[in-house]
């Protein structure tokens, strides 16, 4: 129907979709709506998409190849059902730069892995997730080409956008009040720091202890212990918000007040450093709150 209307090829419609699984699409409104497609830009598609979201999700920047402006816009969807691979989530960037589809999608693999792969808000999948990337090739700047500063110039831009999504979509989880962020510093291996931050983030018992304001960093520590990544048991150092809360695996004295007042902040972010290498990795969640349960309770009412 899509590809009739603009008349395309059907192999060049992207087929994008999410709400009750099990439930038949409704394709009286699909229809209805394919016939209201213009060639001109509107902000609804980033409100179309919404499910139990309370707030749209996009971003636009503006970024230089070979002295070319070039601009990049990113809009996504997610609240719930949020652990990619796979999530009730949907991405969508679009670009003006030219650049070949082999090479846009092996930045795409690359960059999904550190961002949208990297947040949780409840470990739970869905049967779909999908994050798409279009270059029309409008802009005047010449063609991307790899292992140029073109090249890492746009790869820094598409990192910036899908990161800002990724992050939106844990910040607006289900009944979240807090952006959780984990770093893990100090790892044998990129992928093993990753793990153990999607980890933390992803603890229950992490979550509740943030959304107390909950000091509780053997929530933590138990977690990481619990992770199948080699550690050094008697290395660990863990920060809540910059406050130094354990050294080499010992909890250190601190003031609970000022520290509980620190996690009232909406953003929480959690670092790590292992002291047994060099790699690092980064995740985000959310809290875990009364208004999940209330909203998971009665989704189909």
């Amino acid at each position: 129907m899509v590809a009739a209307k603009l008349g395309i090829r059907p192999n060049l419609v992207g087929v994008a979709s999410t709400g009750l699984i099990g439930a038949f699409l409704p394709m009286d409104k699909i229809a209805a709506g394919i016939d209201q497609l213009t060639h001109t830009t509107s902000a609804n598609i980033c409100q179309a998409i919404l499910t139990t979201d309370t707030h749209p999700k996009t971003i636009t920047l503006k970024f230089e190849i070979e002295g070319h402006t070039c601009l990049m816009t990113g809009f996504a969807k997610g609240s719930g059902m949020i652990h990619p691979k796979m999530a009730t989530m949907l991405g969508f960037v679009t670009t003006d730069v030219t650049i070949d589809g082999l090479d846009l999608q092996a930045l795409l693999n690359e960059e999904v892995n550190q961002t949208f792969n990297q947040i949780t808000v409840d470990g739970d999948t869905s049967t779909n997730d999908m994050v798409l990337v279009m270059a029309n090739g409008h802009s005047q700047a010449p063609q991307i080409l790899p292992a140029t500063p073109a090249y890492q110039s746009f790869k820094d831009a598409l990192h910036q956008v899908l990161t800002h999504l990724a992050q939106e979509i844990a910040r607006d989880g289900e009944g979240a009040t807090k952006l959780v962020e984990a770093n893990v510093n100090g790892a044998q291996t990129a992928r093993g720091a990753q793990q153990i931050a999607k980890e933390i983030v992803g603890s229950n018992l992490v979550k509740a202890a943030i959304f107390g304001q909950d000091a509780n960093w053997g929530r933590i520590i138990s977690t990481i212990g619990a992770s199948s990544v080699p550690i050094n048991p008697q290395t660990v150092d863990i920060s809540l918000n910059g406050h130094p809360v354990v050294h080499h695996s010992l909890g250190l004295a601190f003031d609970e007040a000022e520290l509980k007042a620190t996690l009232s902040a909406d953003k929480i972010t959690i670092d790590v450093n292992l002291n047994n290498g060099s790699a690092q990795g980064q995740a985000w969640g959310c809290d875990l709150t009364y208004d999940y349960v209330q909203i998971n309770a009665s989704y189909r009412s």
